[in-house]
């Protein structure tokens, strides 16, 4: 009950920036717009929508690790979370409560990106199914980059480092516009590394129904959301018996 009320608060908070949410779910449209346009004219695979959609879902969550960074850390700088820690709510209640209100978010954004796609040619299937919840790992692997990013930042720095950095990062090592193998080097070696190629393969190979070349792309997804969050819960908690 403690938990679901917080959680309650944090959804409240969310939706009091109808500006920020509303570019976070609007944006990726654009791009579906713009790049469905521009392959009508240079024909290119990557910018084929039933290739393109299930990428750009991908880069959409980087705005959710934008808004959970934003959250907490203006609680953090508001001195809300001081007065909160008097209470019985405990770090488990906290991360929760922040996690909880996004999920929905995020998984909402990746839903409207499919049915914006689908007047624009996007194949109807029950792939589409698949395709969300598969998302899921790197939903919570972006929310909690955020609660770990606004657990140590403050907020003119998480609008910085998640607001520009992170989405540039989610777009240029996701493979969403061009082809990592033609960059190769260390360039596609770091891509490897990092989870938002894994992500968006995860995501084109659930939407076409290749359900083996999935299960080559999920678990580096899943090891990022897991440590990601860990982290994040060690370094709030660690804020927490600071302050």
């Amino acid at each position: 009950m403690r938990m679901m009320t917080f959680a309650k608060r944090c959804a409240k908070e969310i939706l009091r920036d109808p500006i920020n949410l509303g570019f976070g779910l609007g944006f990726p449209l654009v791009l579906l717009v713009l790049l469905t346009t521009m392959q009508k004219n240079i024909p290119v695979h990557l910018f084929e929508i039933d290739t393109l959609a299930p990428g750009i879902t991908v880069f959409g969550l980087s705005f959710m690790t934008l808004f959970s960074a934003t959250l907490i850390a203006k609680d953090r700088e508001s001195a809300l979370l001081q007065r909160l820690y008097s209470t019985p709510l405990t770090g488990f209640d906290f991360i929760m409560g922040y996690m909880l209100p996004l999920l929905p978010i995020a998984i909402g954004q990746v839903l409207i990106c499919y049915l914006f796609a689908i007047p624009l040619g996007l194949t109807v299937s029950a792939n589409i199914v698949y395709a969300v919840i598969g998302i899921i790992p790197m939903a919570v692997f972006n929310i909690s980059l955020g609660l770990l990013c606004g657990s140590v930042l403050g907020v003119k720095q998480v609008g910085g480092i998640c607001g520009a950095l992170l989405t540039n990062l989610s777009a240029w090592l996701s493979g969403v516009w061009f082809d990592l193998e033609l960059v190769g080097g260390a360039y596609e070696k770091i891509a490897n590394a990092l989870p938002f190629m894994h992500a968006a393969e995860l995501e084109k190979a659930l939407f076409s129904g290749n359900f083996e070349l999935a299960a080559t792309h999920i678990l580096p997804v899943l090891l990022y959301g897991v440590v990601i969050t860990v982290i994040a819960v060690f370094c709030f908690l660690r804020q927490m018996k600071k302050q």
